[in-house]
Order: structure tokens, then C-alpha cells, then sequence
């Protein structure tokens, strides 16, 4: 996705609708390499990349997947949240298998591995699914995650200690976090939390780490979100990116009056180039100033 509508979209106040779940992912991909799943209570492997969610047309309007992601036993993963059972969801599971299937097929030439899983929001107890459709000469078996499990009490306690105190947050505290608001039951409890995440989240100085939490909070809750908390999130992200580039604009003239020192104190401008990451054109235009100002 292209920066001009990543800013387009936080600028505009959209929501994070179906159709634009792939676009999320893209924004995403790069963060969640090296992370896992495995927080919640699944035995999976490590992710690799965020792959796109585009289906083929037919029924695209019935097939919503929230997330694809390549792993790196080189296999592939369909996540869903969910908020009830329903076991009329598993054709919709078998849909999204059957659909990834014949696009990566096309792409690879080869069948894929895929995993389904589906992640529980603290509605649904554990023990109150099916995990399994038989079909006879088809045998879905899915696999499960249930955020019920997950002690939000301890999470909130150990987490928000973490980032008062200036501790970084390891990848598993970062993935418990997304989903803390999801950990409750009422619509009215996953907003507070959601809130609750938003203004712990401003707290961590890692710019990075804090997009990152802010966009996949915006995305895994976005069927229970305020609209006043997602404009927050948004207004966020925006002041994130200005942040970044008031550093990176600091940093490069702190870098340019470096260059400038060493030219000016005789250094060639090959070596000025090797040892401050400037541009060679870049270094030359400081050298012409410099002669420029000596002539003066």
C-alpha cells in the first residue's frame, strides 16, 4: 500500500471495513514477521508475512477473512475472530480454504499447506465448539483459540507495569495486548479496554511498536470499536508518522553538519560519503557551499 493512502485513510476518518482488511494487512506484513499465535494457546509456527485476502469474485461478498499469513513450516494460515459458535461457519471456513487453495495454486503451482484457525473473543468457552466437520471424503479439523482462557487481570497488571516503568515489551506481551479488549465478555467491557489499551499505548516510546499495536487494534476490533476511540487511534497514528519524520528530518541535519565538519577540515568527499550514508550528490552540493561561503 502506497503512503499517500495509508495517510488518506487516517486523514479521512474511514473504517476499517471488510474491503479494507487487505489493505491493514499490507500495512502490517512487515510487523509481524517473528511473531506467533502461540500466546493464545496454539501450537504454531512462527509468521513470516502477512499474505493478501483477495478471493476470487464468486461469493466474495460472503467471504470476510480477516487474515492470511505464510508461516515458516511453509505453510499458510486462516485466522477468523469470532464472537459465538455457529457451526453453519464451518462451510464458511471451508469456503476460505477451498478459495486460498486455487489462488495459491495458480501462484505456486503446487497445492498448499493451510491451517484454519479461529479465535474465540472471551464469548465463547472453551469446550462449547466443534472443532471438526466430516463431510465423509472431506474432513475439516479446525484449529482453536479461546481468549476466555487468557487472564486478563494478570495481562493488564504485568503489561501496563511494563510500560510505566520504561520496560520494553517482549512479542508475546505485544500479541497478548491487541487482543486484551477481546478477553471480556459485554460489548461495554471491550470498549473500556479498548480505551484502556489506547492511552497505554501513547505511554511506549517505541514509535514502531506503538503503530503497530495501534493499527492491529483498529483491525481486530473493528466490530466493536466506538467511533470516537478509532478517530483517537487514527489521530495517533498520524502524530506517530509526524514524530518519526521530525526525527528523521533532525537526524539528517544533524548528519549534513557532520559532513559539512569534515569537509571543512579537509576530509575528501569519498570518505565523507562512506562514513556519514550520504548521498555522493548530496556531499558534493555541501563541499560547493563551502567554497561558495570561502570565496565570499
Amino acid at each position: 500500500m502506497d503512503e499517500k493512502r495509508e495517510k488518506d485513510i487516517l486523514r479521512k476518518g474511514e473504517s476499517i471495513a471488510y474491503q479494507n482488511k487487505d489493505i491493514t494487512a499490507k500495512i502490517l506484513a512487515e510487523e509481524f514477521k517473528g511473531k506467533s499465535f502461540e500466546v493464545y494457546g496454539v501450537d504454531i509456527p512462527k509468521i513470516i508475512s502477512v499474505e493478501p485476502t483477495n478471493l476470487p469474485a464468486i461469493e466474495a461478498n460472503e467471504l470476510r477473512m480477516d487474515n492470511l499469513f505464510y508461516l515458516e513450516d511453509d505453510s499458510y494460515l486462516l485466522v477468523d475472530y469470532e464472537s459465538e459458535y455457529n457451526e453453519e461457519n464451518k462451510i464458511k471456513y471451508l469456503n476460505y480454504i477451498v478459495r486460498v487453495s486455487k489462488r495459491l495454486y495458480n501462484e505456486l503451482e503446487k497445492f498448499p499447506n493451510i491451517r484454519m484457525l479461529v479465535i474465540y473473543t472471551a464469548d465463547v468457552k472453551k469446550g462449547s465448539t466443534d472443532p471438526v466437520m466430516n463431510l465423509g471424503s472431506i474432513r475439516l479439523v479446525i484449529t482453536e483459540a479461546f481468549l476466555s482462557e487468557l487472564d486478563h487481570e494478570e495481562i493488564w497488571e504485568r503489561i501496563s507495569s511494563k510500560v510505566f516503568s520504561n520496560q520494553e515489551l517482549a512479542s508475546e506481551e505485544v500479541m497478548e495486548l491487541i487482543v486484551y479488549p477481546l478477553t471480556f465478555q459485554s460489548k461495554k467491557d471491550k470498549q473500556d479496554a479498548i480505551a484502556d489499551v489506547i492511552t497505554l499505548t501513547k505511554q511506549i516510546a517505541e514509535s514502531n511498536r506503538k503503530s503497530f499495536i495501534f493499527k492491529c487494534l483498529l483491525t481486530f476490533t473493528d466490530k466493536v470499536i466506538r467511533d470516537e476511540d478509532a478517530e483517537a487511534i487514527k489521530e495517533a497514528l498520524m502524530m506517530t508518522k509526524v514524530e518519526k519524520l521530525i526525527y528523521q528530518d533532525a537526524e539528517a541535519d544533524v548528519t549534513k553538519r557532520i559532513a559539512k565538519n569534515l569537509l571543512g577540515s579537509g576530509s575528501n568527499i569519498d570518505y565523507v560519503v562512506e562514513n556519514t550514508g550520504l548521498k555522493k550528490e548530496t556531499v558534493v552540493e555541501l563541499y560547493n557551499s563551502i567554497m561558495a561561503e570561502k570565496q565570499q
